[in-house]
């Protein structure tokens, strides 16, 4: 059993009732509650928070590796664009990480088109709203059990 954790970003807490054109309609919790139950089906463990405070994000960062977390979900919100703190606490715990965005940002305002995470990300799945994470959540237990079967 692997344990993922999945890490949230600013103004998340307000999905489902937050430019719902973009982010969708599903509240956090909602799309939380689907991964546990998903992860659960599958025989691993999801852990998840969200935080509006870049310093409580990298502290996150930090806990997952002294909880030896497997695996990390990250959708960083705004702080894609702007957090070299948090990209490298990334890069200091060494946690593989699938970066996770509900919008496709490549086809919003320009200041949101580059990613401090993307280059050091394992993948990048955005655009998909709330299934975004699910898509993200289903790639690493694929990759999980292609790694199980290798001799």
């Amino acid at each position: 059993m692997s344990h993922i954790r999945i890490i949230n970003g600013p103004n998340l807490n307000l999905l489902g009732k937050r430019e719902p054109e973009h982010y969708g309609q599903r509240s956090l919790a909602d799309i939380m509650q689907q991964l546990q139950d998903f992860a659960g089906d599958c025989g691993h463990r999801v852990s998840h928070l969200q935080s509006n405070a870049e310093h409580e994000l990298v502290q996150a960062v930090h806990q997952a590796a002294e909880d030896k977390v497997d695996y990390l979900i990250v959708n960083p919100a705004a702080f894609t664009h702007t957090s070299i703190a948090l990209r490298d606490a990334l890069l200091a715990v060494g946690i593989p990480f699938v970066e996770v965005h509900l919008s496709n940002i490549a086809g919003r305002e320009d200041f949101r088109h580059h990613s401090y995470f993307s280059d050091i990300a394992m993948a990048v799945i955005s655009g998909f709203a709330g299934d975004s994470y699910l898509l993200a959540l289903q790639g690493l237990v694929n990759r999980m059990e292609i790694e199980e079967s290798s001799p």
